[in-house]
């Protein structure tokens, strides 16, 4: 057969754009680029997990060779191909219309997770989805945007739950032969290694690219026969919890991440920290200019002026710290290459609150960037309480920190068919290209109720008919009892007003508040005419013992046969079950103990496929709830936290009972919930404009990037202008 060896696929020339949409995660936000290579093979497409990269290995190539002889295939793949050529063109886009040319401007974007698919489970939780919603939006926008990140070939977890409500579980191992990413190669056509000052030793790095739109993503592997066995595993493991190996992993991610992008021959104009992980990335950016002749204080002035960091944490012993001596050892030989003593780098670290506390990050990364961010107004609030000692001067008002409330990208987590089906029709068909614009949202009370409801419990059944089938698969496997296989979900049922509840599992997110009464609960799902169920997921971090605690109480509900099967804990958590459940439950529910949800993400999945939310006042919801598109309730307060969330459960029942429940089930002739379809417009109403990614964005231009940019924007455009002279 005729074709083209491309990396791991063999394909012919006829349709070898096969490989660049494969390896381009575009298809995962773009239905048309999914429905490609499911017209090529479904069952192929469903094998793979959805990967297409992994698809194309396991197709037999007379599969390749028909397609690239079948008209109605050709066609279909000459219109893809020429979608995707047309959006990877950086001189078309927003920004390049109403900020600049991108050429020669970079913003580095330094990020420890990014969730982009689960075919590449790179991330834990919501600051992985963050980021890489952020990387697709900054494609669509066009931004002359780069990532920086660890390969993470271990990945985070394969949730399995025993019998007794143990979490366990292997790491996710990365297949790189069939994952969409490609090994970045030197001059010499070798795998490009970028050497990493460690302890007076080297460690090298390997890079592998990661194409998200128009966007690149370059993630790190230590993984390298050059290394040492013992630095091989540094980027094995995402947040372990050894705070050596955690000090070196950043130290790579930092440093390391810089050092990748000389050795591609990229030059940031800006760099923006996703946290405080990569925060040592400032010194080594100091460090190279200080190596071209300029003084420490006039590099590390050049550095702050072109530094954004976003800090995530509300919580105290949530923010990194090393102890002294650790930095001394890791940092010793490293300083004398930029002329700075010992005692001023540490103290570049060291939280006045906490001196003796060691090395803070988060303190670090404030000091040392000009430009600084908390993820919404409420997140602001409280981290300019915890950090004004900084500025002790200053009043609080005045404080140096400013806000940008996340946001999530919409054609990712968009239902299909509500986005196509329904928005195109009643929103009009450029409603994704202008869906940042509260004026497209406003014709949300133009779809019919009845539409809307209808397309809500297709997609509830979807949503239930997975859990079965996962439920199913596990049964089949041999793995579980039946008494397990029942906690799963098999019992749910599409008529009752279902609850959903996915967060990563950590105690401040209090996900076994809501069976603090446990007797009124149970009154609560297992009433004869308007019952309740709830869905749980999530995963602990495989450290954290009291969180799996917190998971093994929430599974044992699930197998109590007295709430009839109502409690359902779904297993194994990830990218491709969220679309199910933000798109299929009823009511989303969220109650974190105030005020440590700096912002939380999964919520606005949810409202933007018009599923109300019920929340305490806490991160994002503070600004989101108007009243009409779900229910709040304040967090009591109380130095007895027993006391708080015995008050706090407490209003979530009150509010299920008196508000919830009645509305739910208040139906009229034709069954259609009126009320709630009114809550469910409302909320996507609210949430489409205001809390996606492309709003996000261009806040961060607007407030931060360009104000970092303009001295690169205005050297650009002087020479233009010589040039043009």
């Amino acid at each position: 057969m005729s074709g083209i060896k491309y990396e791991f696929l063999s394909i012919p020339e006829s349709i070898s754009g096969l490989g660049d949409l494969a390896y381009n995660l575009w298809w995962g936000w773009h239905p048309e680029g999914r429905e490609l290579f499911m017209l090529l093979d479904r069952r192929a497409w469903d094998l793979s997990g959805h990967n297409p990269v992994k698809m194309l290995k396991l197709l037999d190539e007379t599969v390749l060779a028909s397609a690239s002889r079948d008209p109605h295939f050709l066609r279909h793949y000459d219109a893809m191909m020429a979608r995707l050529q047309k959006d990877m063109d950086l001189s078309h886009g927003w920004f390049c219309a109403n900020v600049a040319d991108p050429k020669d401007l970079t913003i580095a974007y330094f990020s420890a997770e990014y969730g982009l698919h689960q075919a590449l489970p790179v991330y834990a939780g919501g600051l992985g989805f963050l980021a890489g919603d952020f990387l697709k939006e900054c494609s669509d926008l066009g931004l002359p945007a780069v990532g920086i990140g660890f390969m993470y070939p271990e990945g985070y977890l394969l949730q399995q739950i025993t019998s007794d409500g143990w979490q366990v579980g292997a790491c996710e191992m990365l297949d790189r032969r069939t994952a969409p990413i490609r090994r970045v190669l030197d001059a010499d056509g070798k795998p490009l290694h970028v050497d990493i000052p460690l302890l007076g030793s080297h460690i090298y790095v390997e890079v592998w690219r990661v194409q998200v739109g128009r966007t690149d993503l370059y993630l790190m592997d230590t993984a390298v026969d050059a290394n040492d066995p013992w630095n091989r595993s540094i980027s094995d493991r995402l947040y372990t919890g050894d705070p050596e190996q955690r000090l070196r992993q950043e130290i790579v991610l930092g440093i390391g991440g810089v050092r990748v992008l000389k050795a591609l021959g990229i030059k940031p104009s800006l760099v923006h920290l996703n946290e405080g992980h990569p925060a040592f990335a400032i010194l080594e950016r100091i460090r190279e200019k200080v190596e071209t002749g300029l003084s420490y204080e006039v590099a590390a002035d050049e550095v702050r002026k072109t530094t954004v960091f976003t800090t995530h944490t509300p919580v105290p012993a949530g923010h990194d710290k090393f102890p002294f001596p650790l930095m001394e050892n890791y940092f010793g030989s490293y300083l004398s290459s930029f002329g700075v003593s010992r005692e001023e780098f540490l103290k570049m670290g060291v939280d006045p609150k906490d001196p003796a506390g060691g090395f803070n990050l988060t303190a670090f990364a404030l000091k040392m960037s000009e430009y600084r961010n908390c993820v919404s107004k409420r997140h602001l609030e409280v981290t300019k309480k915890m950090w004004r000692h900084l500025w002790p001067d200053l009043p609080e008002e005045e404080i140096p920190i400013d806000y940008v409330t996340n946001g999530v990208h919409v054609p990712t987590w968009i239902d299909r068919r509500l986005g196509n089906d329904i928005f195109n029709r009643y929103l009009g068909r450029d409603w994704l290209e202008e869906h940042d614009n509260p004026l497209i949202w406003g014709l949300i009370d133009e779809i019919p109720d009845d539409l809307l409801w209808d397309h809500h419990r297709k997609t509830k059944m979807r949503l239930l008919n997975k859990i079965k089938e996962r439920a199913r698969e596990k049964w089949i496997g041999g793995d579980g009892d039946p008494r397990t296989i029942m906690a799963l979900g098999v019992l749910l049922d599409q008529d009752v007003l279902t609850i959903g509840f996915a967060r990563r599992f950590a105690s401040y997110k209090r996900s076994t508040l809501i069976f603090k009464d446990a007797e009124r609960l149970r009154r609560i799902v297992t009433d004869a005419q308007r019952p309740v169920q709830i869905i749980f997921a999530g995963k602990a971090h495989p450290d954290d013992q009291q969180s799996k605690l917190l998971l093994q109480e929430v599974f044992n509900f699930a197998r109590d046969r007295s709430f009839g099967g109502r409690i359902a804990f779904v297993e194994d958590y990830d990218q491709h079950l969220a679309h199910y459940l933000v798109h299929g439950v009823d009511l989303w529910l969220n109650n974190p103990r105030p005020p440590m949800e700096a912002s939380g993400t999964s919520g606005m999945k949810a409202s933007l496929n018009g599923v109300p939310q019920l929340s305490v006042l806490d991160g994002w919801w503070v600004e989101g709830y108007n009243g009409k598109n779900g229910w709040a309730f304040e967090g009591f307060d109380d130095p007895d936290r027993n006391v708080r969330d015995d008050r706090d459960a407490a209003s979530i029942y009150d509010i299920l009972e008196k508000e919830v429940v009645p509305l739910y089930y208040d139906v009229d002739d034709a069954g259609v919930p009126r009320g709630w379809v009114r809550a469910m417009k409302e909320t996507i109403r609210v949430t489409g404009p205001n809390f996606c990614a492309r709003r996000m964005v261009k806040e961060y231009m607007e407030k931060f990037y360009q104000p970092a940019l303009e001295p690169a924007i205005s050297q650009k455009n002087l020479i233009l202008e010589r040039e043009r002279t």
